[in-house]
């Protein structure tokens, strides 16, 4: 990790400055300069100055076109007739076929076989072919390099490439030209092309800027590489396209060389961030688009007062997915409630605990009755209400309302 100005990192790192400044001249008018706006609300909630990049406007809903884009264009004319390959389940593919297409370059994309088929369709859809193979990811980037030595393909990094890198690198050149006063950058990292990218131009025009990187709890890979720390990395993260087991060689010598810190955020504060981009800023962001915002509501004592820079690098969520999250969202903050009732088995029980719903102005949505599956005595009786109230408050009044009418009731909370 970065605890000193490097000698001379345009010399001894990847890239350099002109690197990413040559393929901003190549980019443009390519790809979209997305939007670099302030955030009253977010800037009020955390105590810093929010500013917003919306890397989640491009074309494939995310910034992986750029450095996919960088690569295609540096290729001789030899490599654009034998074609392209990548193994890539998320936004790198799409983005690949997306500008190979473009491009008349061919494009394969290896991904596993249980890709979500709407993935599937999308990069299809871009125009590339696409090849199912092996179970995990490791497996299809495995066959990826097998293709390409076979049939002479030009492997496509999703990050650890110099020109990926310095394509992903535009984006922080873009948000220090609308808003040169940032003093700090909080980028997610998965392989650490973005941050790279980011960081070697932010910190050539800028020595004293910040440059966090972000990462889910579930996948620490580069803040584990960074703190010489054996890392687990596995479980459902919902910041999947930041879900990587494995940083790159390149992309780690630039995080050590110039990132200032890693922050690790949990899947609880993703979900807050997903759920307040869209209700706040009417915005949709996927988890790992998310990641800084969680990094600024889980830490917020290190970026109070600060002026922060923020990357939503991407918005390719399911739409199942953030309607789970939001409806998460609001029985934590129990606009949405299942109320446990232990009721007395004679008539007009039900009717009774109605009658105190109505009298609270409590919407009801769904009952469920259980006399068989409990533990109770033969003749008891279990409910469960989901109802709908104005706020934590007015859910609380309910629940004294039930219990001073000598109802035993209990939330049934989230995990």
């Amino acid at each position: 990790m970065n605890n000193s100005t490097p000698k001379n990192p345009e010399k001894t790192l990847p890239i350099s400055r002109g690197d990413v400044e040559s393929a901003a001249k190549a980019l443009a008018g390519n790809i979209v300069n997305t939007p670099c706006l302030r955030s009253e609300t977010l800037s009020t909630l955390t105590g810093a100055d929010v500013w917003l990049k919306f890397e989640n406007l491009q074309f494939t809903a995310a910034y992986k076109e750029r450095g996919a884009l960088n690569k295609l264009l540096n290729l001789t004319e030899e490599e654009r007739k034998r074609g392209v390959i990548a193994a890539s389940a998320g936004n790198h593919a799409q983005g690949l076929a997306y500008h190979a297409k473009r491009l008349g370059i061919p494009a394969t994309i290896v991904m596993p076989r249980f890709t979500p088929i709407i993935k599937v369709q999308q990069t299809e859809g871009h125009g590339a072919n696409v090849v199912l193979h092996g179970e995990k990811f490791e497996e299809a980037s495995d066959h990826a390099h097998v293709l390409a030595e076979k049939r002479g393909y030009v492997f496509v990094h999703p990050f650890d490439d110099p020109l990926v890198m310095a394509g992903q690198g535009t984006v922080g050149l873009e948000m220090l030209e609308a808003v040169p006063e940032l003093d700090t950058l909080v980028v997610p990292i998965g392989g650490g092309g973005l941050i790279s990218g980011i960081a070697t131009y932010a910190k050539a025009i800028n020595p004293n800027i910040e440059v966090i990187g972000v990462q889910a709890e579930l996948y620490p890979s580069m803040h584990a590489l960074m703190n010489g720390q054996d890392s687990i990395c596995d479980g459902d993260t919902l910041a999947e396209g930041i879900a990587v087991k494995t940083p790159g060689t390149l992309t780690s010598q630039v995080v050590r060389e110039l990132v200032d810190d890693i922050l690790l955020v949990g899947e609880r504060d993703l979900e807050h961030a997903v759920s307040l981009l869209l209700t706040i800023e009417k915005t949709v962001v996927e988890g790992a688009g998310a990641a800084g915002l969680a990094a600024l509501l889980a830490h917020p004592r290190r970026f109070r007062g600060a002026k922060v820079g923020l990357v939503l690098c991407g918005g390719n969520i399911d739409t199942r997915l953030l309607a789970n999250v939001l409806l998460r969202e609001l029985a934590r903050s129990g606009r949405l409630a299942r109320l446990r009732i232990r009721l007395r088995d004679r008539p007009g029980q039900l009717f009774e605990v109605a009658r105190i719903f109505d009298q609270q102005q409590v919407n009801i949505l769904e009952v469920y009755h259980q006399r068989v599956f409990t533990n109770l005595p033969a003749k008891g009786l279990i409910t469960d209400i989901e109802c709908e109230t104005r706020d934590r408050d007015h859910l609380d009044r309910l629940i004294e309302a039930l219990r001073a009418a000598a109802y035993d009731v209990r939330t049934v909370e989230l995990g």
